[in-house]
C-alpha cells in the first residue's frame, strides 16, 4: 500500500514536471526578444522561428525542471538519469518527426498544429522517463556516463549552433530566410 502511495506521488511530481515544461518552454518562446535580443538569453531560449531552436522549448525546461525533480525523487525510483535523457531524447525526436511528417504531407505548416506538437512532446517525454522509473535497477556507471554524454553534446550543440548554425532548413527561420542568433 506504502509503495503504491509512493507511486502517486511521484506520479503528481511527474505531472507538475510535464505542466512547468510546457509553461516554461512557452515563455522561452518569447523570451529572447522580451530582453532585447539579450546573447545571454539565446544560449536557451528560441531566437527564431527554425525547428532547430523550437527544439530548445522541450530541451532547456526539460533539462532543468529534471535537475530540480532528481533531488525529491532520487532515492525513489529506479534509473532516474538515464530515464530522463531517454524521455528528452523521445520528446525532441518526437518534434521533429511529427513536424516534418505533417508538413511533408500538407506542404504547409498550422500554428494550432505545432503547439499541439510541442505539448504533446513533453508530455510524450515525461511519459516515457515516469516507465522507466519503475523497471528494475539496470543503472550501471557506463549507463550514466552516456546519458551525461549524450546531455553534454545536446547542450553544446544547442548552444554553439546558436551562434554557429549549419546553413540548412533546419536551422533556417522560414519567416526571415536568416540562420541562428538574429
Amino acid at each position: 500500500m506504502e509503495e503504491n502511495l509512493e507511486e502517486k506521488k511521484i506520479f503528481n511530481i511527474q505531472i507538475g514536471i510535464a505542466i512547468g515544461g510546457i509553461i516554461l518552454g512557452t515563455l522561452l518562446h518569447f523570451l529572447y526578444h522580451w530582453t532585447g535580443e539579450n546573447g545571454f538569453i539565446a544560449t536557451f531560449s528560441a531566437t527564431n522561428e527554425s525547428v532547430w531552436e523550437h527544439l530548445k522549448l522541450v530541451f532547456f525546461p526539460m533539462l532543468v525542471l529534471g535537475i530540480v525533480e532528481y533531488f525529491f525523487v532520487k532515492d525513489k525510483v529506479n534509473n532516474y538519469i538515464e530515464a530522463k535523457v531517454i524521455g528528452i531524447f523521445v520528446a525532441i525526436s518526437f518534434v521533429v518527426v511529427v513536424f516534418y511528417t505533417y508538413t511533408g504531407m500538407l506542404g504547409t505548416n498550422f500554428f494550432l498544429f505545432d503547439i499541439l506538437i510541442f505539448i504533446a512532446s513533453i508530455l510524450l517525454g515525461e511519459w516515457i522517463a515516469y516507465q522507466f522509473f519503475w523497471r528494475p535497477e539496470e543503472t550501471t556507471t557506463l549507463s550514466k556516463v552516456l546519458s551525461f554524454v549524450i546531455l553534454g553534446f545536446l547542450l553544446f550543440s544547442f548552444i554553439f549552433a546558436t551562434y554557429f548554425p549549419p546553413e540548412v532548413n533546419f536551422f533556417k527561420d522560414p519567416t526571415t530566410g536568416e540562420y541562428g542568433r538574429q
